[in-house]
């Protein structure tokens, strides 16, 4: 099984691709285990996540077949 990964808006520009497929492995427990196997570095201040298309956590439990989606920190003014 994998976990389907999804990169919006400035995040997609700056990796240079829509998203990633991971094959679900030990070790990728949460969000941010997720993220650090990907990127080998700690998730960056303020991200965004969904986790099955609802707002998730970082430390939000992930598993096989589930679709994890990252959204840069949004602001307004």
């Amino acid at each position: 099984m994998t976990i389907n990964v999804q990169y919006f808006a400035r995040l997609r520009e700056d990796l240079g691709r829509d998203g990633d497929q991971v094959a679900a492995t030990e070790g990728i427990d949460t969000v941010a285990d997720l993220w650090r196997h990907l990127h080998r570095e700690a998730p960056p201040p303020r991200l965004m996540v969904a986790v099955n298309q609802s707002h998730a956590r970082l430390d939000s439990a992930i598993a096989d077949g589930d679709e994890v989606a990252f959204f840069p920190p949004v602001t307004g003014g």
